[in-house]
């Protein structure tokens, strides 16, 4: 199963503080809005810092996406990850509809209730 870019999203209360943070350990602004949310990298990791969009940090999976938010040739859809995942016995805590295609996302929750996001933001592979 192929989930796509990893980044860890931060559930923030002070979006420009957090950002200050962020840069004096290395990491530099790669995208968001400024507002609400800002995406940050260093050489090997990407945060996002999210303000008043999450309760809890999340673990963020991005199928079809590289490092680079560049859109992969081939990557496993949303959905057929979920199914995948509801085999194995995993359950929803927010689901992506089947019957859609495009951009979607689903999220589990592990056991102990951190957030699990797979969310696809381009258009589903050919088959």
């Amino acid at each position: 199963m192929q989930l796509g870019n990893f980044s860890v999203s931060l559930a923030v209360k002070d979006l420009a503080a957090s950002r200050e943070f962020y840069e004096k350990l290395g990491f530099r602004a790669s995208g968001g809005d400024g507002k609400h949310f800002v995406v940050l990298q260093n050489d090997t990791s990407t945060i996002g810092l999210f303000q008043g969009m999450f309760e809890r940090n999340t673990l963020t999976f991005n199928p079809g996406w590289d490092r680079n938010c560049a859109t992969l040739a081939e990557f496993d859809d949303v959905r057929d990850i979920q199914r995948e995942l509801r085999h194995r016995g995993l359950t929803m805590a927010a689901a992506a509809d089947e019957s859609s295609t495009g951009p979607a996302f689903l999220m589990v929750l592990d056991p102990d209730g951190n957030p699990v996001l797979i969310d696809q933001h381009v258009a589903s592979p050919a088959k």
